[in-house]
């Protein structure tokens, strides 16, 4: 390991001190030092702008970690609209019927209320199976749901699954 030179020796020692060392401040140029800020006056909390004295401005609320969840939960029971956006659920539809539907190459048309059943089936299909879902991670004693409890949902339901 190389030794420090004396001149850098001498140098952190001036700047401990305070002293000034010609040797040192030359490699300074005269534009570097007119680049500093001026001194503030008045304290300041650093990163911002706000001067002793100012009023605090208002902090964000901060909730305990779930629950927000739970009263997202109560919002959702709550509810009764649907939760899936119509234009794309409506758009799925349209793809899987010309998918498996069309049988002479002719576009199927569709009714609106004849989507809004089969969304209105839809969701209430999937929230009758995460409810099932969330009963098999709890027998599991566990709270988060897994895609094996899904899956034993769907096999003790049946090959359907209906909603009762």
């Amino acid at each position: 390991m190389a030794r420090p030179s004396t001149s850098d020796a001498n140098r952190a020692a001036s700047s401990r001190t305070g002293a000034s060392n010609t040797l040192g401040d030359s490699n300074q140029t005269q534009s570097s030092r007119a680049r500093s800020k001026p001194a503030m006056r008045g304290k300041t909390v650093p990163g911002s702008h706000v001067q002793a004295g100012d009023p605090l401005p208002k902090r964000t609320r901060r909730y305990k970690p779930g629950t927000v969840a739970l009263r997202e939960i109560r919002t959702y029971q709550k509810s009764t609209d649907l939760l899936i956006r119509k234009l794309p659920f409506a758009r799925l539809v349209r793809e899987v019927a010309m998918e498996y539907g069309s049988y002479s190459g002719e576009m199927l048309r569709w009714q609106s209320v004849a989507i809004l059943a089969l969304q209105e089936a839809a969701e209430a299909f999937l929230v009758h199976l995460f409810e099932d879902t969330n009963l098999c991670a709890i027998h599991a004693k566990r709270v988060t749901i897994m895609q094996k409890d899904i899956h034993l949902a769907r096999r003790i339901r049946g090959a359907w699954g209906g909603l009762g």
